[in-house]
């Protein structure tokens, strides 16, 4: 059987599948908006204190993967810890997340190159429909080939993308001489109480960052590379977002309102500069995306890989291309799912759909960071190297996930975002059903599991199985 190539991938590449993944150009694209529209001049301190917040998660998530590195890291472990109960919903929760956020990135990479040929007085009306089936094939298409050169590519659209929209923050401040803008140094007009609420919709531009865990069995020295990758993403996304927000709030004239009815807000202020700066800036958004929808096709596909290897889906799921040494199956069942529901949803607004499939995701996101929070504390105990640092760690990144959780009811958010959280709880339901199902039918897969995890030794984390999954 042909299997996951090992030793393939670098540093570079590895943090580049958790930075594609976050899609830095996306928050001052488009979700700096909802921030600044409830911080106002504190936006961009919302950005450091989400960025703290999920350092702490990311230092939670690294120390799993130091023991157990896999192609199905979370479901992982999750399941070493705490059963392979937890560890199916865990992965559960992951492939809704990743899915979720190739639809909305994959409409985002369409609406941003329609309004591309827009700037360039290309007037030709493009359907939806056509360009997300483009999209989703490209997407694919690049997947599908060899890891290597997919997270590559990746690497210098991204680095492309991030570049374009830094040059264009520079042009922006350099109107104002570089001067700081005073009122957001100070706080200006800022309360607690809009601030509070945009830290939990801050977190929501950095999900995915936890991606690079799952190339743990094609990355050369997982066990360092990895833990470095994720918490080094963070960091990078945070700086990157603090300054952008920064700049583009100084480009609204400090003005929250005008800056939360901003649909586009950086697209918005670039455009009174000059076409060819908005121009600039439709190119890094489109880049970005199509990286991002890349990047969480590519988790999607190796999460799927792994319940496959482990039969918790239908065994097809864990085939790997003989040539490429992809999960291919996984990879097409992901772009054809993901092309359906945006064909079913091609006459709605894109960025209707883009918030609707962004929050759906995040639900995801934030399941598994809580579970890999509490996990963390857990696992080092089992291994003898518990310490008071790591116990605070755990119960801050599970306290944080857990507010996160609760601001996403709390007020009751207008309609139709006020029944997502019900529909993902109804879709963990569903999941967990099935695991009964498989129970109850056959408990030869849970009972497999439960043996190869028991027998995996504490000091290296590695197991027989890990080879396949």
């Amino acid at each position: 059987m042909s299997e996951l190539r090992k030793d393939h991938l670098s540093f570079a590449e590895t943090i580049t599948q958790s930075i594609a993944s976050l899609s830095p150009t996306f928050t001052p694209a488009i979700a700096v908006a909802v921030v600044g529209g409830m911080a106002g001049t504190a936006s961009w301190l919302v950005y450091v204190v989400a960025t703290i917040m999920l350092v702490i998660v990311g230092l939670n998530i690294s120390k799993l993967a130091k023991f157990i590195p896999a192609a199905g890291s979370f479901f992982l472990y999750v399941s070493r810890t705490l059963g392979p109960s937890y560890g199916l919903a865990t992965a559960w929760a992951m492939l809704a997340g990743y899915l979720m956020t190739v639809v909305a990135l994959s409409v985002a990479t369409a609406m941003f190159f329609q309004d591309f040929l827009a700037g360039l007085g290309v007037t030709l009306a493009i359907p939806n429909v056509v360009l997300y089936f483009a999209v989703s094939v490209l997407v694919w298409i690049f997947a599908y080939r060899d890891i290597k050169f997919s997270l590559q590519m990746a690497l210098v659209l991204e680095g492309i993308s991030m570049a374009l929209i830094l040059v264009v923050c520079f042009i922006i401040w350099g109107k104002s001489g570089f001067a700081f803008d005073s009122k957001q140094v100070h706080l200006e007009g800022a309360t607690f109480t809009g601030a509070a609420p945009a830290i939990v919709f801050a977190i929501f531009s950095y999900v995915g960052f936890e991606s690079a865990a799952t190339l743990g069995k094609e990355t050369r020295n997982p066990t360092v590379l990895i833990p470095r990758a994720v918490v080094a993403s963070v960091i990078i996304a945070g700086l990157f977002f603090t300054f952008t927000t920064f700049i583009t709030v100084m480009g609204f004239g400090d003005d929250a309102e005008k800056l939360g009815a901003s649909a586009k807000p950086l697209s918005d202020i670039s455009s009174g500069i000059s076409a060819t700066v908005a121009t600039l800036v439709y190119v890094g958004a489109v880049i970005s995306c199509f990286s991002c929808a890349l990047g969480q096709l590519n988790a999607f596909g190796r999460t799927l890989f792994s319940l496959g290897r482990y039969q918790f889906v239908h065994k097809s799921m864990g085939l790997v291309h003989t040539e490429h040494h992809t999960p291919h199956t996984a990879l097409t069942v992901g772009s054809v799912i993901a092309f359906i529901v945006m064909a079913a949803c091609s006459k709605q607004a894109e960025t209707d759909l883009i918030g609707y499939f962004g929050t759906i995701a995040t639900f995801g996101f934030l399941f598994c960071y809580l579970l890999c929070s509490v996990c963390a504390p857990i696992m080092l105990k089992q291994l003898n190297a518990l310490t008071p640092m790591a116990v605070v760690l755990g119960a801050a990144g599970a306290i944080a996930m857990v507010l996160a959780f609760v601001g996403s009811v709390i007020p009751v958010p207008p309609y139709p975002y006020n029944f997502f959280p019900y529909g993902f709880v109804v879709y963990m339901v569903i999941g967990v059903l099935w695991f009964l199902v498989l129970k109850n039918q056959m408990p030869q897969v849970l009972l497999g599991i439960e043996h190869d995890l028991e027998s995996m030794p504490a000091s290296t984390g590695k197991t027989g199985q890990e080879v396949t999954a």
